[in-house]
């Protein structure tokens, strides 16, 4: 993610902002050109005010205040490349879960805004009956509890994570560290893309040579880890403990950190931020992102960047009482794991013939 300017007066705008304080023009996202767009409308459509040529439709689910991305006003589709995938959302006549829901809307905007920039398949169900993506959020009743999870392509979402307390509440009786929707939402993306990148890929024997052999059952596994809990050691090989309970959420787990570190990377190198700390000299702690994250030559470029980054953010929240913005620890073992999903990604850019953002270089995968 990164800081946007407002194409009509320059002021500065975020991804989820829906108008600019200082022109007051009306803002869209266009997943096409990943920018925000300053629109004018015409009473039937929304044109830039540069280029009157241009018309475009909000997302339908603009009118819940749960989307500000754009469609040409040509395209069929009534939704945006985000809102096409939803297959059940919750009753949105009652105030808290419209509340709920939106929260969990911007988290999935950011999650797009990523799987955009890496050029990943994004088919709908209806597109892909078989492997098409699809998300279902949905509400507990006392018969039947949601279970946040993924199943061949459908992403299921509780609403209740979306309430902070209750997200909370679970995340301490879990004993994570760390727990957001934007983490859910990219960790459950992982499980689909384990499906299309490793094993419909014919990746399983580097899969498995990184992260174990997934034919291990997984209820068993499950069912292990929750009643002794992770190995002691977990900390050399993983970059959570619930990593550890099984290879499938290995994966899931290090594909969503991969995304937490290019995502926020992206943020840091569109603000300009650097680490040169005053008190040693050594560069292992300084950092400049002058590089696309998306596109970063190996993991050892991100890795070399994030590390002084997060390093240093998170000694700003401690000033500030908060807990730390990244609490994980980036082993070897961890670091080859995340060299693994880069590679993947970088593997499929070339095999499709899409230029990777930051060169044509393919790495091999670690």
């Amino acid at each position: 993610m990164k800081v946007f300017v407002c194409t009509c007066c320059s002021n500065l705008v975020y991804f989820e902002n829906t108008t600019c304080e200082k022109c007051s023009s009306r803002l869209g996202f266009s997943p096409a050109l990943k920018k925000i767009l300053a629109l004018e409308s015409d009473g039937k459509f929304w044109r830039l005010a540069n280029d009157p040529q241009a018309e475009f439709r909000f997302c339908m689910n603009e009118q819940y205040n749960a989307c500000n991305w754009i469609i040409p006003s040509g395209d069929a589709e009534a939704f945006c490349a985000t809102c096409r995938h939803n297959r059940a959302i919750p009753d949105l006549a009652i105030e808290e879960n419209l509340y709920r829901w939106q929260k969990l809307e911007l988290a999935k905007h950011y999650l797009f805004y990523g799987l955009l920039k890496l050029q990943l398949p994004l088919e709908t169900r209806q597109e892909n009956p078989e492997f098409g993506l699809a998300f279902e959020v949905l509400t507990d009743t006392p018969e039947a509890p949601v279970v946040t999870g993924h199943q061949n392509g459908v992403i299921t979402i509780n609403l209740a994570e979306a309430d902070d307390a209750i997200r909370e509440q679970r995340r301490t009786e879990l004993g994570e560290p760390y727990r957001t929707l934007t983490g859910h939402f990219r960790h459950e993306i992982g499980h689909y893309y384990w499906d299309r990148l490793v094993r419909d890929a014919d990746r399983l024997d580097g899969f498995r040579d990184c992260f174990g052999d997934e034919r291990l059952d997984y209820s068993d596994a499950l069912a292990k880890y929750y009643a002794d809990g992770p190995p002691a050691n977990w900390r050399d090989d993983f970059v959570s403990a619930y990593a550890s309970a099984h290879p499938w959420e290995d994966f899931a787990e290090t594909w969503a950190h991969f995304l937490h570190i290019v995502d926020t990377l992206e943020m840091a190198g569109s603000l300009g931020l650097r680490v040169k700390p005053l008190v040693v000299d050594d560069a292992v702690y300084r950092a400049e992102v002058k590089f696309d994250p998306y596109g970063a030559i190996n993991i050892d470029q991100l890795v070399g960047a994030w590390l002084p980054i997060a390093g240093a953010v998170n000694s700003i929240n401690r000033c500030m009482g908060q807990r730390d913005l990244y609490p994980f620890v980036l082993t070897p073992g961890v670091i080859r794991k995340l060299g693994f999903v880069q590679g993947l990604l970088r593997r499929r850019r070339s095999r499709t013939g899409k230029k990777w953002p930051g060169g044509t270089a393919i790495d091999a995968l670690r």
